[in-house]
């Protein structure tokens, strides 16, 4: 824990805002970041980066975690008893709210009893967050500047190997190979491939528990270039198993409860990648607005790429 000590006294976030901000790094997306996002729109073609919600997702249930549930409350129903009139269908879904394409909130991870901007983990109870949920980082709209930075493309191949752990020179070598840079205010997503082996592959376990990710030292390079946000194709961002085996999820840590960097995870980014690639333009506007969940720490999310 001494090295998460040492990058948390770099990458520190508490205060910047004042006091009582609750939703971090999204106060970098300032409407000119929003209008630069939105001048990158060329050719109006919309991707969809979000898994589907059924029953063929990639949870195993492990630490609670189901794939959606999905079932009807009405088929066929009428109103009025005529069989000549209007029907309805009607149906709901039981889902963990981190079970697919989704935003962990600044209050899913913390240490030393502490959360993000140094609100006390107490404000976490079984009713919910009421400090730092997602439903605070909803009310900002979640609309920025979309980065996506290649990283198996850059290495030429189609994933990563597992454990595999990306550093800043690879995110940079991604930068020069596209010929694009992450500014202030955007929205950075990384691809690995890795989801090819839930997807091609149809391995559960393997996607979740052995996967190629940011390493620590990425950090500090996020608080660098003032990402507003980050977001991977794997199943927890950062690499697992984690580099070093005594202290797990440091860049939850260091992301989450100190800079306030909301962290996206099974972001599903492959035709993104594949129209990248074609045209040569890696930027975008980038949606992914969250539900607004009163006290969630995660929401699910079907985010948007407009190229």
């Amino acid at each position: 824990m001494e090295k998460i000590a040492s990058i948390a006294r770099k990458v520190s976030n508490w205060g910047r805002w004042g006091d009582d901000d609750e939703i971090g790094t999204l106060n970098l997306v300032t409407p000119e970041v929003v209008r630069r996002g939105a001048a990158s729109v060329r050719r109006g073609v919309i991707f969809s980066l979000g898994l589907p919600l059924d029953a063929n997702g990639p949870m195993t249930g492990a630490a609670g975690r189901v794939n959606p549930i999905h079932l009807m409350s009405m088929i066929d129903v009428g109103l009025d008893g005529r069989p000549d009139s209007v029907r309805f269908a009607d149906d709901y879904v039981t889902m963990p709210l981190q079970c697919a394409t989704q935003w962990d909130s600044l209050a899913h991870a913390w240490y030393g009893g502490k959360l993000y901007n140094g609100r006390p983990a107490t404000t976490v109870t079984p009713f919910g967050a009421s400090r730092n949920g997602i439903d605070k980082v909803a009310r900002s709209g979640f609309l920025s500047r979309g980065v996506l930075l290649d990283v198996a493309r850059e290495k030429g191949v189609e994933r990563l190997a597992p454990g595999q752990v990306i550093m800043p020179t690879d995110l940079e070598a991604a930068e020069r190979r596209q010929g694009t840079r992450v500014e202030s205010g955007d929205v950075l997503l990384v691809r690995t491939g890795h989801l090819s082996v839930f997807r091609l592959d149809g391995n559960r376990e393997l996607y979740r528990m052995n996967s190629p990710g940011l390493g620590i030292d990425c950090a500090e390079w996020l608080r660098a270039r003032d990402v507003a946000a980050v977001a991977s194709d794997t199943f927890s961002l950062e690499v697992y198993p984690c580099e070093d085996p005594q202290v797990l999820f440091p860049l939850h840590m260091l992301c989450i409860r100190d800079m306030g960097l909301t962290l996206g995870e099974m972001f599903d980014l492959e035709p993104l990648a594949a129209d990248c690639a074609a045209d040569g333009v890696w930027e975008f506007l980038f949606s992914a607005p969250p539900l607004k969940v009163t006290g969630g720490v995660g929401s699910p999310l079907n985010p948007l790429a407009v190229k």
